[in-house]
Parts: structure tokens; C-alpha cells; sequence
């Protein structure tokens, strides 16, 4: 392989571990809201007259 071939593999490399890394943040991301948004609605039910919780 050529100098500049191995750097382009590399970097490539580099760019699949960034997206990967970009990917769990976001999934993350989107589980804390999940949990954080699920907990709120937990706490604002409505109740009906008879005391039943929609």
C-alpha cells in the first residue's frame, strides 16, 4: 500500500469508531429522555370523579 492510501484507510477507520460513538450518544440520549418523559407523565395523571386514573 501507498503512504497515502494507508492514511486514507485509517482515517476512514477513525470515521467508522466517530459514527459509532455519535450513534450510542444518541441512543442514550434518546433512552434518558424516554425514562425522564415517562417518569413526568407518571406524575401527571388525570383522575376522573370516580377516583379511576386516565
Amino acid at each position: 500500500l501507498q503512504a497515502e492510501e494507508y492514511d486514507l484507510m485509517a482515517a476512514a477507520a477513525d470515521l467508522d469508531d466517530i459514527e459509532e460513538v455519535n450513534a450510542n450518544c444518541i441512543l442514550m440520549a434518546n433512552m434518558q429522555q424516554a425514562s425522564t418523559s415517562g417518569t413526568q407523565s407518571d406524575s401527571t395523571l388525570v383522575y376522573d370523579t370516580d377516583g379511576s386514573a386516565e
